[in-house]
């Protein structure tokens, strides 16, 4: 249960004064739903305005607070704009301008010969200084010196400034005293605020301690967090799995394994037979084979006597495994089953009834493999397939289907940078295909104008009619993913008309039949471009096609491009990758495209990307590869994760973990940043 201490926080927004239904829609859009959302909502940034006694002090293009007593009202016709002619108290004019409906507002804010407190930008037009829709307006000088440092923060649409700082300021004013969970010597070494005094700088001015105290107890709660899942997995009873090879040497693999694959494998082996249940990152760049590795920890524990589960995060991914794990395991008699939300009546039955006699060794499917209704005879080993789609909660729920727990692989084809590895997975031991299987050819990278569409178009026309096929993948058009799917069912209108039905069309609002009917024609042969999003991002494996387009390049992450890029160059003929930019390429996103031209190793794009972007937004925009942080920058992830997760190390192993005064206070700070998975896995925690 959530700490006393805490529910105040965790109260609904709609309690606060002045919040009705009207205006929690765009608060809920903002994912502000609870006091503790606002007071973690910082400002974006800081308008900072001087106060000047007269126009002589102040320079233009300064914003700046000034006492203004208008003198006349002036309305254009037509649409012109409505202006207001005021003095200062040295008699020097400034024009206060309003465009639209605002005026309205100007003829009551200024009344004619009555003093008014006013906050904008001053500029000059001709001869005249003007201020343009002052920021501001009052009576009461008081009230508007403290918008001498005013907070911008995010909006949503019916959201204003004065509205979502005076919902902020409501929450402040209710801010709890919390005890300290950070160690007293780092607090003075670091010389950070406390935390309530932390945020209420945070909202009041751009304050670099406070921000970075607020970075850190996110950064902390992730490393504790994590630990915490670390110590209590090391403390559980697995179950130890010594196979006797008798499967794995009926493999008939088409190709050797490469030493990383080899390497990995020892390790994973090397895990399984230990009491301990292990707990493992299989990372691999695109193509490196992470899928035979995978298969050779699945047929030790079927060699064991023991079940093993492979979930994947969509239907598409886990069909693919399915197919591709029946085909590798051929002849080595072991039964693997197929278990969708999709799978009804007694196929469904059948199935279950599989896996609770033990007659399945290999359960591979989505999410429902894990519930309720499903029963193992002895499940002793979870691959994970894409770790970064599922919570930790998820993981935990089917690691509760063994009998003891289960030992779990992981596996993420995201190329992770090494200083985030920390962050994303700090509770894993970390195994790395650093190396790609033999008589892979490298993709043909190229980066073309979108100017040259027709261009384009016409070498896909050739390359369709020689028997080749090829993907299309469609621009992020915003945050909206039905703005997303709106282009790529523009573009698969056009190329319909070009190709008719040799066209298929794939994106994340489909129903699941007809977006597996989709994959299936194309990966059957079917049909011979599939137009998509980025739905096909991860594990679409159809080796026929060589030629892969990407529309507006520019809009995509460096770590996504990698990985749409990784759907060609699957098998052993010349794979083609155009990158379509548009005309306005920001340097960043020039650099970007410049690398992929570059190099094809996932692990260098990641570091590189990570260099590139700075204090950016990780990997690009709503993609594989976001870090699991709202509060904490790139930046301040970079300087503070070590110090972060040296101070969770201390809490354990020197002050006791979650047991004393500062682990009391530990414990309030998991729940604050939702890491209570860390809490819940403590015993009578």
């Amino acid at each position: 249960m959530r700490p006393d201490e805490l529910n105040s926080l965790f109260t609904e927004t709609d309690a606060l004064e002045g919040v009705g239904p009207k205006l929690m829609r765009p608060l809920e859009k903002l994912g502000l739903t609870r006091l503790r959302d606002v007071a973690y909502h910082l400002p974006d940034r800081f308008v900072e305005r001087r106060a000047v006694a007269d126009l002589d002090e102040a320079g233009v293009g300064e914003n700046i607070i000034i006492a203004l007593t208008p003198q006349k009202h002036s309305a254009s016709g037509g649409r012109g704009p409505f202006r207001v002619i005021a003095e200062d108290e040295k008699g020097n004019i400034c024009t206060l301008t309003y465009f639209g409906r605002a005026s309205y507002t100007a003829k009551k804010e200024l009344p004619v010969g009555e003093k008014r407190w006013v906050a904008g930008r001053l500029d000059q037009y001709g001869q005249m200084l003007q201020i343009v829709h002052p920021e501001h307006v009052s009576s009461d000088s008081s009230s508007l010196l403290a918008q001498a440092c005013e907070p911008i923060y995010a909006l949503s649409e019916g959201l204003t400034q004065p509205r979502i700082a005076g919902i902020a300021a409501q929450v402040l004013a209710q801010l709890p005293q919390l005890p300290e969970w950070i160690d007293s010597g780092l607090m003075d070494r670091m010389e950070w605020p406390a935390w309530r005094d932390a945020l209420l700088l945070a909202h009041k001015g751009a304050n670099a301690k406070a921000r970075d105290r607020l970075a850190f107890d996110e950064l902390l709660a992730n490393s504790l967090a994590l630990m915490l899942v670390r110590e209590s997995n090391r403390s559980q009873s697995g179950t130890p799995l010594h196979g006797d090879g008798r499967l794995r040497d009926k493999l008939q693999l088409p190709f050797s394994l490469t030493g990383a694959q080899k390497r990995s494998i020892a390790e994973i082996e090397g895990d399984m037979v230990q009491d301990a249940p292990m707990l493992r990152l299989l990372q691999g760049d695109v193509g490196s084979g992470k899928t035979v590795v995978a298969l050779s920890a699945m047929l030790l524990a079927a060699e064991s006597g023991a079940q093993a589960a492979m979930l994947a995060p969509t239907e598409i991914l886990a069909r693919q495994h399915f197919n591709t794990l029946v085909k590798m395991a051929a002849g080595t008699g072991v039964e693997i089953a197929l278990l969708t939300g999709r799978d009804k009546g007694k196929p469904r039955e059948s199935i279950l009834m599989g896996l609770l006699d033990g007659s399945i060794d290999i359960v591979v499917g989505t999410h429902a493999i894990f519930q309720d209704t499903v029963s193992y005879k002895e499940l002793a080993l979870v691959v994970i397939d894409e770790q970064h789609r599922f919570g930790v909660g998820q993981r935990l729920m089917l690691a509760r289907k063994g009998r003891r727990a289960p030992h779990t692989l992981a596996m993420t084809a995201t190329p992770i940078p090494r200083t985030l590895t920390l962050a994303q997975y700090g509770e894993m031991d970390v195994s790395r295909l650093d190396e790609m299987p033999p008589g892979r050819q490298p993709i043909d990278t190229r980066v073309l104008s979108v100017d040259r569409m027709e261009d384009v178009v016409g070498a896909l026309s050739r390359h369709l009619a020689g028997g080749g096929q090829a993907y299309w993948v469609c621009p992020m058009v915003s945050e909206s993913e039905s703005d997303d799917i709106a282009a790529a069912e523009a573009r698969f209108a056009a190329l319909a008309e070009h190709f008719g039905d040799d066209v298929a069309l794939v994106h994340g609002q489909l129903k699941s039949e007809l977006k597996d009917a989709a994959m299936e024609k194309f990966a059957g042969g079917e049909a011979k471009l599939l137009v998509a999003t980025t739905v096909i991002e991860v594990g679409v494996d159809v080796p026929g096609a060589t030629l892969m387009v990407i529309e507006q390049a520019e809009r995509f992450g460096l770590a996504q491009l990698h990985q749409l890029r990784g759907r060609v160059g699957r098998g052993s003929d010349k794979s083609v990758c155009l990158l379509l930019r548009g005309d306005a390429l920001s340097e960043t996103a020039r650099k970007r495209l410049a690398l992929m031209r570059e190099t094809q190793d996932g692990f260098r794009l990641a570091e590189e990307d990570l260099e590139l972007r700075g204090g950016g937004e990780l990997l690009g925009t709503r993609q594989s590869g976001d870090t699991p942080f709202n509060i904490a920058s790139l930046e301040q992830i970079q300087t503070l994760l070590p110090v972060a997760h040296n101070d969770a190390r201390l809490l354990i192993e020197r002050d006791g973990g979650l047991k004393g005064d500062r682990g009391e206070a530990a414990r309030l700070l998991l729940y604050l940043f939702e890491r209570d998975w860390g809490v819940q896995l403590l015993r009578g925690g």
